[in-house]
Formats: C-alpha cells, structure tokens, sequence
C-alpha cells in the first residue's frame, strides 16, 4: 500500500541506497546486529521524515530488525521520487512525492497515520501534532516517538510545556552525535551544495548573510567563509552573537546587513526573520535561501506582495522584480534549500544522525511504558556508542582511562 510519483524509478532509486549503504556503515552495523533477533518485530513505526537515500537506509534497517514502516514525507519539496518508488518496490508503505501540495501533504500523513503507529518518527513534529490535534483516540496504543530537527524539539517542548503532549518523544536532534556534526557539519555543506546547484554563482568575494548562528549557522557560515565568501552574521541571542563575533565574523542588525548582503541564508527556525522592509534595502540581484525546516523564515508572502513581476529563471530559483526595477531571486519557494534544491546531508553524517534514530527507537520499546509524556534526552551513553561506532568505522582508536585517573577524576581528596 503505497503512493509514489513513479513506480518505474525503483530501479534508479536502488542505486542510490546502495550508494548510501556503503556509506553509512554505523547503521550497518546495527543493522547486521539487530536483524537476526528482529527486536522491533510486530512493531508499527510511522514516520515523517525526508524521503531520501539516508532515510531509506534507517527505514531499511527498521525493517530488517522487524517493524512495518508507515513513510510520508516531511517537506513537500524533499522527496527524492526514485527513492520512494525504490522503497515501494521492497514492500515500505510509502505516501511521499516531489511537488505536494498542502492538502496532499497533510493526506499521506492521515495514510501513515491509518497504519496505528505504535512508534512515530518524525521530523519537524507535524506527525505528532497532527495525531494529537486529530486523531487522539489512538493516543493509547502510542508508545512513543523520536523528533529529528530543531524546530520539531521546539514545537514538542511548547507541547510539553503546556500539558498538551500524550507520549514521550526523545529528542535524537539534541545528541552530540547528530547537532554537532548533521547540523553543522550536513546543513554547512548541503544548504551551500543547494545554493550553487539553483544559481551556478561564485561565494568568492560575496557578501553572505547568516541569520542565526546555532549549530545550523555556525555550519553554513564555516562552509561560506572556507568558499572565500564575507560572512555577515545576525542574531538575537547576545551570547550566540558574540561567539560569532569571537569566530571571526561581522555581527550586525538584519536592517544593516539587508543593504550590503549579496546571499542571504536563514537558519534560525523562527518565523519572519526578513521581511519586506529588508527586500526593500538589499541590492539588486540579492539571494535568498533559507535552511531552516519550514518555508516562514523569509517571508515569501511579502515579497509576492511587494513584486510588480515574477518568473521562475531557473529550477528552484524564481525572480521577483520590485516597483523600483530591483530584483530579487528567492530559491526553492522558500523551503529547505539543502533537500529542496540538493540532496540534503551526506551519508557519512546522517550515518549518526540515523543511528540515533535506530537507537531511540529500541530504547523507547524497552523503556517507554515507564516515561512520563515529555520531551527526552538521548542518553549520554548511546551518544558515545554511536561516536566509539563512527571512529571504529575510520580506523581511529583512542586512549582510554586508566585505573588512578578514574579515581583522580572522581575524587576531591588531591590537589597540587
């Protein structure tokens, strides 16, 4: 039981997932661990998340240690179509395709959602909101769930917040071993990689605006400068500001970068963070992409509004000409330029990313009857296994403790 755009790029899609197998060797791993015992056996797992050569890798290994995997996509531009198709072809429920619109996005969440999800898998949490908002009478047979991006942690932990959350969710996007390499390291090189895929421009010398430096920003603005780019960094949080201020970047106002950016990248996962009142001071010729999970960080309504013309220039880059003659192009409608103008991450780190995902998942099924409805931790312990998993993979060995240091380190008694 699947919709995909097209069946027949199965074939093609296959190519790629045994291309990311072979990079992603911690999954691999606990794929060859897991598939014989087959813990998640009779296990519904429903998930939301970007249909790419990675996620059929977790998807895969899910399988293999027993779930029946329930798949939509969470991005309506992020689907890759012969990934889906590859993965309807071995027997995934799939509901995902390139170019969804609104009602047809939120349709193949209510088929996965019909598969009664014992375990959710989401990315951005409109899984979750969406069974809680709609569909509470089968609140009971969900054990639990995993959140993937920042913006999703965001939204669970308001849900948390206001009482409102009926399951526990771990939070695989907050391990060490997802945001400090995914984020920085995958967004970094993916929302670049998407920018000179939809324009073929030079960073060499540009003026590059990061809105936001989490761990997001501080990827993309690390990736921007080593391209020789100006990186312009701004913020609200004074202490993000001025690590960005420390790292070697200029930190100013969104109204003063406005008037001398030549790209612009939003990572902040908040809303409205440019708005026409910047489109009206940039330069002509300015870019504007946006890695941040939905397309609300530059406001894409105001700059429809503010337009006399648009057209689209080129695949995922569309010009909008202002009253004054200046033009703006805005790539990938505003969305996820990574995913949606690119490939997303590559494999080698959402390895981790996923391997955490698999994790969380087995732990959830040993643990998730005994936790409260809230938003957790991935546990320091399974953080380092996926890093001892990652360095074994490359060859890299490192020191261990010895005996007297453990007791130095656990003890008060020794000073100088």
């Amino acid at each position: 039981m699947s919709k995909v755009k097209d069946p027949s790029l199965a074939g093609e899609g296959r190519l790629k997932i045994e291309w990311a197998e072979s990079r992603m060797p911690v999954l691999m791993k606990l794929r060859s661990m897991n598939k014989r015992e087959r813990p998640l056996k009779g296990i519904r797992i429903g998930a939301c998340l970007h249909v790419t050569k990675e996620t059929a890798v977790l998807v895969e290994t899910l399988v293999a240690a027993g779930a029946e995997v329930f798949l939509a996509g969470s991005n309506p531009l992020s689907t890759q179509d012969d990934v889906a198709a590859a993965l309807a072809a071995a027997g995934v429920n799939v509901f995902a395709w390139r170019g969804l619109t609104e009602k047809e996005y939120y349709w193949c969440l209510e088929k996965v959602i019909e598969g009664g999800p014992n375990i959710t898998l989401d990315d951005g949490a409109d899984l979750v909101s969406t069974i809680h908002s709609k569909h509470d009478n089968i609140l009971n047979q969900v054990l639990g769930g995993t959140e993937e991006t920042t913006t999703g942690v965001l939204r669970l932990r308001a849900m948390s917040k206001e009482g409102k959350l009926r399951y526990p969710i771990i939070a695989v996007n907050d391990a060490e071993t997802k945001s400090d390499f995914d984020n920085v390291y995958g967004t970094g090189q993916s929302s670049i990689d998407g920018i000179i895929r939809a324009t073929n421009i030079l960073f060499a010398g540009k003026n590059v605006v990061v809105a936001g430096y989490g761990h997001c920003g501080r990827g993309i603005s690390k990736n921007a400068r080593g391209l020789g780019a100006n990186v312009i960094v701004t913020e609200i949080d004074p202490i993000r500001a001025l690590r960005a201020r420390m790292d070697g970047y200029l930190v100013m106002s969104m109204n003063e970068a406005a008037k001398i950016g030549d790209i612009f990248i939003t990572a902040t996962g908040n809303k409205n963070v440019i708005t026409s009142e910047h489109f009206r001071q940039m330069k002509d010729g300015a870019i504007l992409a946006n890695a941040g999970h939905f397309n609300v960080e530059f406001s894409i309504a105001d700059l429809r509004s503010i337009a006399k013309s648009r057209r689209l220039i080129r695949e995922n880059n569309e010009e909008f000409v202002l009253e004054d003659g200046k033009r703006l192009y805005a790539l990938a409608e505003g969305r996820l330029v990574n995913l949606a103008a690119a490939e997303g991450h590559p494999s080698e780190v959402m390895d981790m990313s996923f391997a955490n995902q698999f994790l969380s998942v087995l732990w959830m099924l040993k643990e998730g009857k005994n936790m409260k409805p809230e938003v957790y931790s991935v546990p320091r312990s399974q953080d380092e296994q996926v890093a001892r998993l990652k360095l074994e993979s490359m060859g890299i060995k490192i020191d261990i403790l010895t005996a007297e240091q453990e007791r130095y380190l656990s003890s008060w008694r020794e000073g100088t």
